[in-house]
């Protein structure tokens, strides 16, 4: 499959970025590569394989699953920190520059 140029800045426009022509390029020269790529992968016969329902291997009776580690909660005190830190802070926020402007 052959991504467009336009193609490119489409997803740019929808991910709001600004792209040089370089940059351009290079970017529909890797997702046509990713999209060749899966179009080999459509290729394969799958027909014998079963869909996929959980990527965890299945928990033997009686036994642990060591796949998972235990959740456990481990606090995270670095807001006072941050707000030290911050320009204009006002505890629990800071106010922030604008960074994006879309017309």
């Amino acid at each position: 499959m052959k991504i467009s140029r336009e193609d490119v800045l489409r997803v740019a426009d929808l991910a709001h970025l600004e792209l040089s022509a370089a940059e351009i390029e290079k970017l529909r020269s890797q997702l046509d590569s990713i999209l060749e790529y899966v179009g080999k992968l459509n290729e394969l016969d799958t027909s014998k394989v079963e869909p996929l329902a959980q990527v965890l291997a299945p928990e033997k009776s009686g036994s642990a699953n060591t796949t998972l580690r235990e959740d456990v909660v481990v606090p995270c005190n670095v807001a006072a920190d941050v707000l030290k830190q911050a320009p204009d802070a006002v505890a629990p926020y800071f106010r922030v520059p604008k960074v994006i402007e879309r017309g």
